[in-house]
């Protein structure tokens, strides 16, 4: 069943027209070119990713032979999504709509960042689809703004600052390492992932692929891996495909409404910027929102760490 599904993708991605005219700001998704820069975007701010060729009989040549697609290895994945249900520590945060009808944000007080700040607009409910991808894009923004990312956006463009020297009173004495070793709790086994992002021609968009290790650098079998998704998306949107440009079957999160999810978290960047100015963001920005977007999907799996504008 799998093979004949493989082989039903490939012929729908053959036949479908590579995207030419940029569609970044209408529809949410970008061409070959604009997936290119934003990847050179993301290599460039954070360094664990870079770009891989894959297998040359696997090439697409609507892209450059050496940036078929982007990999960050190791990337640690500390607990389960169960562990992160309902626990002492958790909150959560009601966030009104302009409706009768109220959505919940759970495990809000685990994000480090300011004050919950209710989000603006109304949910479209013109159709089921649109109504999940206005969910899917509110929760994402909620996440973003609590990790600050709108700052990180206004001044990824800038010149890093020079390091600053730390205060000698900060740096602490070795005694302070001998009582931190005393009360240390056990090492903590945890797996690791190699997470991929390519572009699929057809959804015009990118789409993020994960492969798993457990403490002994064992792959992780497909329901392994559905312990680290969401629920809401495991063996839905999440499922076990082959790699576009290797030979091994990944975890991958289906890209069928990331270009609405991603307009809608777009036009809410640039319209809640503060002091009443809209900032549009740039294309070249979108994998660090995609990041984000996808880390609702995969919450244990620590990538974002290697984001910093």
């Amino acid at each position: 069943m799998n093979s004949v599904q493989n082989i039903f993708f490939g012929i729908r991605e053959y036949l479908s027209p590579v995207l030419k005219n940029s569609k970044f700001k209408e529809t949410g998704c970008i061409t070959p070119e604009e997936f290119e820069a934003a990847g050179d975007f993301l290599v460039y701010k954070c360094p664990t990713w870079s770009w891989e060729g894959g297998e040359p009989s696997k090439r697409r040549d609507y892209l450059s032979p050496e940036k078929q697609f982007l990999i960050t290895r190791n990337v640690p994945c500390l607990r389960r999504v169960k562990q992160m249900e309902y626990t002492d520590e958790d909150a959560e945060t009601q966030i009104e709509s302009d409706g009768a009808d109220a959505w919940v944000m759970s495990h809000s007080s685990r994000v480090s960042g300011g004050p919950i700040e209710e989000i603006a607009g109304s949910m479209d409910e013109d159709d089921d689809n649109d109504a999940e991808a206005e969910a899917e894009a509110q929760a994402a923004i909620m996440a973003m703004e609590r990790m600050n990312l709108q700052d990180q956006l206004r001044t990824s463009a800038e010149e890093e600052d020079d390091e600053e020297i730390p205060d000698m009173d900060d740096i602490p004495d070795m005694d302070d390492f001998d009582d931190m070793e005393e009360e240390a709790d056990p090492i903590l086994s945890v797996r690791t992932y190699d997470v991929f992002i390519t572009y699929d021609k057809y959804y015009q968009t990118p789409r993020m692929w994960l492969f798993g290790y457990d403490e002994h650098r064992r792959p992780l079998v497909s329901s392994q891996i559905f312990e680290d998704v969401s629920q809401d998306y495991a063996k839905k949107t999440v499922t076990i495909e082959t790699h576009p440009h290797l030979n091994m079957s990944l975890a991958s999160i289906h890209p069928c409404r990331h270009g609405a999810v991603m307009k809608k978290i777009i036009e809410k960047v640039a319209n809640d910027e503060g002091g009443g100015e809209k900032e549009p963001v740039r294309v070249d920005q979108y994998l660090i929102i995609f990041l984000k977007f996808m880390s609702s999907v995969v919450p244990t799996i620590d990538y974002d760490n290697t984001i910093s504008a």
